[in-house]
């Protein structure tokens, strides 16, 4: 970290703390919405109105996004985010449980639009601002920092709730995002953004560029859909996570916020591990399918405790894959459209949350939450052993000449 930039450290402090109010938030929408509907189909519901208006902006916001000062979008982003937890304590104190399930949906879209334009910003910062053979130790760093404030957030939203009521976290959720606002000041930027002037043939002639250039590159594209994957299995997790724990295992509010806390804090670790091992191909595919077998045994967790574990494994196991991919997409793609191409990866990664909730919570293929953890599981799991094997054999042909990074 001492290596690390200003500008770095800056877009690192600032991540983690909107994640700590991005985290505590998230849980409160989760167990608000269940309390007053109790239902898994309007858990689902909440999810796909974050995600859906979300992915028709990204899709045609792409464009944009390699002719913007990026540290003042970041900026103006939280600030959004910041007024957007308000709307959930205010209808509280309305009192209306119809205002507070409409400023709930209110909220979700908000935060789906602001989410991916930020993701997709940050990201494409990294190679300005660090050093190219810090890459994947810079990705480690702000992943497991973030995954940090996402198990920190849990811990101290469950004591919070023993407290206070629920609808008061909002409001520290938006001062973390304000305080964010803050921390993201300090960024500076490393180059002058070319202007233009934007006409339909100029956007349209740019968005059909991202995309062809995207498809240019056969690596990068497996490896976003190899993060689909895992992104998949995520969104369907979103939708069973809480009547897994409340419903199936019959755990309390304060066990599901542990359950939550358990895959960030194996997150951090996974991370500083990475840190300190040789990153190597096969280590990768080994964390993705390490991580994806994590679902599977959460079929079999007979406890709260049990499923944590599973969940602490697979925060461990993720972040070899995770970024290590980041790291060669941000090395690879080609820098004048980082910003660009980051979003259509963006697009892949996140297209594929909503078809995890449809899923988990449509009656349609009657699946009990357990064989549902068996099914995304192995969505993850089987291809992920294809390019374990694949890559050792790679390593073995030729280890004699080098030590075998590349697949291709």
């Amino acid at each position: 970290m001492k290596r690390q930039s200003v500008s770095f450290k800056a877009l690192w402090f600032g991540e983690i703390i909107s994640e700590f109010g991005g985290a505590a938030g998230g849980i409160i929408n989760g167990l608000l919405l269940f309390e007053l509907t109790g239902s898994k189909e309007w858990m689902g519901v909440l999810w796909l109105v974050y995600f859906l208006p979300s992915l028709m902006f990204q899709s045609i916001s792409a464009p944009f996004l390699n002719y913007v000062r990026k540290s003042k979008l970041l900026r103006t982003i939280q600030l959004i985010r910041a007024g957007a937890y308000l709307l959930p304590l205010t209808a509280s104190f309305i009192g209306t449980e119809t205002g507070v399930v409409l400023a709930l949906i209110v909220l979700q879209g908000l935060l789906g639009i602001m989410q991916p334009i930020y993701a997709s910003l940050s990201f494409s910062l990294l190679p300005d601002i660090c050093q190219e053979k810090e890459l994947t130790e810079a990705n480690a760093l702000l992943d497991g920092a973030i995954r940090l404030m996402s198990f920190l957030a849990p811990g101290a939203t469950a004591l919070l709730l023993l407290v206070s009521p629920a609808h008061f976290i909002y409001g520290l959720s938006a001062a973390m995002f304000l305080i964010s606002f803050f921390a993201l000041s300090r960024m500076s930027e490393t180059h002058e953004q070319e202007a233009v002037i934007w006409t339909r043939e100029f956007w349209w002639s740019e968005m059909k560029e991202g995309y062809r250039s995207f498809f240019q590159y056969p690596r990068l594209l497996r490896l976003s859909v190899l993060s689909s994957a895992v992104q998949f299995a995520v969104g369907a997790a979103m939708v069973l996570a809480v009547p897994f724990i409340r419903e199936e295992l019959n755990g309390q509010p304060w066990e599901y916020a542990i359950f939550s806390g358990a895959f960030p804090v194996g997150y951090a670790i996974g991370s500083l591990l990475l840190t300190k091992l040789k990153k190597t191909d096969w280590m990768m595919y080994l964390g993705l399918t390490g991580g994806g077998l994590s679902f599977v045994l959460l079929a079999f967790a007979p406890s709260t405790f049990a499923a944590s574990i599973c969940e602490l494994l697979g925060g461990v196991l993720f972040p070899f894959f995770n970024a290590q991919s980041a790291a060669i997409f941000q090395q690879e793609a080609p820098r004048d459209r980082l910003a660009q191409l980051s979003a259509v990866r963006l697009l892949f990664l996140r297209a594929a949350m909503p078809l995890g909730i449809l899923f988990a919570s449509s009656s349609f293929f009657g699946l009990p939450i357990r064989q549902v953890y068996v099914a995304v599981g192995l969505v993850i799991v089987l291809p992920g052993l294809f390019y374990v094997v694949l890559s050792l054999l790679h390593t073995r042909k030729s280890l004699p000449k080098n030590s075998g990074r590349e697949i291709n």
